[in-house]
């Protein structure tokens, strides 16, 4: 409820977070119109494949108190995602779903889904901040007309995210904090941004990236950071695949 009287409209959730109940009772709760609102969520790989995908479609518009859904999205790269895909363009067809698309698909996975699916992705959500700039894969979303998101656009802190000197030093310049330099600079490369926080002044923090500019030096600055491999845990990565298929 805070980030919504912050100002926040856009509400990134999942089957994976169990929080699609509580999402739904905030947006009944808080007295604005449904309209107003993006919501966004994603089919966990216990439901991949296309009967299963379809019977959790309804149980997330049942738990968010919803009769659409704006961004339905594949939230990993494993399991029947084809069947998934398949539930999910049936959804966005009938009108339960405003848009699809896919979570953390690399470039080889997206290129693949996108060239058999009939309804292309809209989005694709995957980690992306100043250390892990996504440049190939933004190259390849851009050249299909596909939005990259970001999630993680802080890493969790990782790196010493909130001590990089260069971005201290920009934000000292432009009077703003490390996190909101890092946020522009996601905005500034057309990158849509899901910062998360449960303290309210963050909250406050974060949304306040829209009355300054990176100069073209900054923002090259700040693109050398780039390190080109996830903070995270890699998606190709056996041990990685393994503990994935260890809770399909």
């Amino acid at each position: 409820m805070e980030a919504i009287e912050v100002g926040y409209r856009s509400i990134d959730t999942a089957q994976a977070y169990g929080n699609e109940e509580g999402v739904g009772n905030a947006l009944k709760k808080c007295g604005l119109l449904r309209e107003e609102f993006f919501i966004t969520t994603k089919i966990w790989i216990s439901n991949a494949g296309y009967e299963k995908a379809k019977a959790s479609i309804e149980e997330s518009l049942k738990k968010l108190q919803a009769e659409y859904i704006d961004l339905l999205l594949i939230h990993q790269p494993f399991g029947d995602y084809y069947g998934s895909y398949r539930a999910m363009e049936e959804a966005y067809k009938s009108g339960k779903v405003r848009a699809i698309g896919v979570s953390n698909f690399g470039p080889d996975r997206f290129i693949d889904i996108n060239h058999f699916s009939e309804v292309k992705p809209a989005v694709n959500q995957v980690e992306t901040h100043v250390f892990q700039q996504q440049k190939i894969a933004n190259e390849y979303m851009k050249k299909y007309d596909t939005q990259i998101m970001s999630w993680g656009p802080f890493a969790e802190g990782k790196n010493d995210y909130f001590n990089n000197p260069i971005l201290k030093q920009i934000g000292e310049t432009h009077k703003k904090s490390v996190a909101q330099v890092a946020l522009r600079f996601l905005l500034q490369t057309g990158v849509v941004l899901i910062p998360k926080s449960t303290h309210r002044n963050r909250m406050e923090e974060n949304f306040n990236v829209f009355d300054f500019a990176l100069s073209a030096e900054e923002m090259k600055q700040i693109e050398a950071l780039d390190g080109g491999e996830s903070l995270f845990f890699s998606h190709y990565a056996p041990e990685t695949v393994e503990w994935f298929m260890s809770i399909a």
